[in-house]
């Protein structure tokens, strides 16, 4: 699948490489390459060190980074698509940098991500084992010693 994918991609990158060239020139071009290289750059650069801050105000705050780690991943991510030379790269990559399509791309992976991680607990049971310590020669946490606790999931 990911194979198929970059083949689609690359045909695409070819495709839209040689129609700007005939519409523009060929000189034109590589300059329009290099000038969005350059704004991708600047702008992974920007939009990285954002990331970054956030991450670690999470981390300081002591809340789990979710969503700024997702945030990093999409900049990182944007930021190979900019700095690879294509238009259709550059476009895919200025979506994963620009705060406010991050932001959308970024819900859209959430929902995707937790449709298919769903589980619902049915019961869960919660029931104390004696606190006996196990023998010498025995598995650190034998069965039927310490706290047991029973539950269902549904997909």
């Amino acid at each position: 699948m990911i194979l198929v994918g970059l083949v689609v991609l690359l045909a695409a990158e070819v495709a839209a490489l040689v129609a700007v060239a005939h519409q523009v020139g060929v000189l034109a071009t590589i300059l329009l390459l290099l000038a969005g290289s350059l704004v991708g750059g600047w702008l992974l650069r920007r939009e990285g060190g954002r990331a970054w801050r956030a991450f670690a105000a999470a981390v300081t705050e002591g809340r789990p980074p979710a969503r700024e780690v997702l945030d990093g991943m999409l900049v990182l991510l944007g930021g190979a698509f900019v700095l690879f030379p294509g238009f259709v790269t550059d476009v895919l990559g200025l979506l994963c940098l620009l705060p406010l399509t991050r932001r959308g791309l970024a819900r859209v992976l959430r929902r995707y991500a937790a449709r298919r991680a769903r589980t619902r607990v049915v019961r869960v049971r919660a029931q104390r084992g004696p606190a006996v310590p196990p023998p010498p020669d025995s598995p650190p946490f034998p069965p039927g010693t310490g706290r047991v606790i029973e539950g269902e999931t549904e997909p």
